[in-house]
């Protein structure tokens, strides 16, 4: 049984990202907290009291940090796996992508649980936050901890998983205002596991049954979401063939109890955009089809080409030459108001625009041009794009700073405004998806 007390733990969250750093901030307020990540300039940076993905603020954060001959409670954040092997209590919270096919990429997983057996010692416990398809933690990650260590499963060392539900650029629905799954290899670990989440977590816990009960969980809430937006952004482009106006045919159905919420849209991310892909593996491996998971998938992954050749028959409509054009993307990250621009579908309108040897200005305040430039080989010109006029206009991300562009002092006098967000005003749109 897991025979850690509270009181006793030291915790270390593997993975600085989005998910890991706002954990880490919320346990070192209750506990000894060792942040470690691979990224040394990663670490430098936050050791410095600044988050570039601005989920945790600079008050928070340097309220927080301890060095590493500290005691007590607080965190110390570190790139060197020797730093880490004191703690008893290891939070993994790495990526889980998927390849170029679309299949689930387990290595970033396998990875670091390699790193972490490489400490692991009789009596800790290794809980996985990373979004898997059931059965990754204990047929994939759980071997390779026993094999690599020589520990034995559920007699020396233990496992839990909870999958997070962070959101980014939320800051209304923050990691403590969630209700959190937990769940553990057996019922003390599992109790152990839901008792320490309940700590931080105001929202409060839901102990699953089981491990994979917990990472089903989570995967299906991703396809779900999936697969409503990709009905949305089917009817839409039904609706632009009949005319009709999407977003006021959605006003009108919401007004009944219980209809769903959902817009159309670009379905991009690390999350929802990926994890559909890891249950469809699972499935496919157990002999069954999924077909409504990857009907899903396949409509939203074609709505950036879509509103590319949609904003292009516009500007032809007006006579506009398609050959040579200038148009503004305004918007590149995968969603508003955060600066993560993995796995943007924003990049398949670049692709589909760049095809009609169309001239692209990209402009994004919170996109780091450094990192679009290495992941895409493409420029965000961001300041630059203020001194253009252009053909085509098309708002691809609704950041707040959108909200106050003047768009006229942009614009040519035949040209086609794109408003994918339903964010800009209706009068100065042309088209809306």
């Amino acid at each position: 049984m897991s025979n850690i007390l509270l009181e006793k733990i030291s915790i270390a969250v593997v993975g600085l990202g989005y998910v890991g750093l706002p954990l880490a901030t919320e346990f070192a307020k209750h506990f000894e907290v060792c942040g470690f990540d691979l990224n040394a300039e990663r670490v430098s940076q936050l050791n410095g009291g600044y988050d570039h993905t601005y989920e945790v603020d600079c008050e928070s954060l340097n309220s927080v940090l301890i060095n590493i001959d500290d005691s007590g409670r607080g965190l110390f954040l570190t790139d060197q796996i020797d730093d880490i092997k004191k703690c008893n209590v290891f939070i993994i919270t790495v990526p889980t992508p998927v390849d170029k096919y679309n299949r689930p990429d387990l290595s970033p997983l396998l990875k670091v649980s390699s790193m972490i057996a490489s400490i692991l010692k009789p009596g800790d416990t290794v809980i996985y936050e990373s979004t898997v398809y059931p059965g990754v933690t204990e047929d994939e990650c759980v071997p390779v901890l026993e094999r690599e260590s020589g520990l034995i499963y559920n007699v020396d060392f233990f496992a839990g998983y909870s999958p997070e539900r962070i959101n980014p650029g939320d800051k209304e629905h923050t990691l403590t205002k969630i209700l959190k799954i937990t769940s553990g290899s057996n019922p003390d670990t599992a109790d152990f596991v839901d008792s320490l989440y309940k700590s931080i977590i105001i929202a409060g816990t839901h102990k699953a049954e089981s491990i994979k009960i917990a990472e089903a969980a989570k995967v299906i809430e991703n396809a779900q979401r999936d697969i409503n937006i990709a009905f949305i952004n089917e009817l839409a482009m039904i609706f632009n063939k009949l005319g009709i106006d999407t977003n006021k045919v959605l006003n009108a159905a919401s007004t009944k109890w219980n209809f769903l919420n959902f817009k159309p849209g670009l379905v991009g991310g690390h999350c929802i955009g990926v994890d559909p892909y890891y249950l469809a593996q699972k499935a496919q491996e157990v002999g069954y089809h999924p077909e409504i998971i990857l009907a899903g998938r396949r409509v939203n992954d074609g709505m950036g080409e879509y509103v590319a050749d949609q904003l292009v028959k516009a500007m032809l409509s007006k006579g506009i030459a398609i050959a040579g054009s200038e148009v503004l993307i305004l918007g590149f990250t995968f969603k508003e108001n955060c600066p993560d621009v993995r796995n943007t579908k924003v990049i398949d309108i670049v692709k589909r625009l760049l095809e009609y040897q169309i001239d692209l200005t990209i402009h994004d305040p919170l996109a780091d041009s450094k990192q679009v430039n290495d992941t895409y080989g493409i420029d965000c010109q961001n300041d630059q794009s203020k001194n253009k006029l252009y053909d085509g206009i098309l708002l691809a991300v609704a950041h707040h700073q959108f909200k106050d562009l003047d768009i006229t002092s942009m614009s040519k006098e035949k040209t086609v405004v794109y408003d994918i967000k339903y964010a800009l005003p209706h009068e100065m749109v042309d088209v809306r998806l």
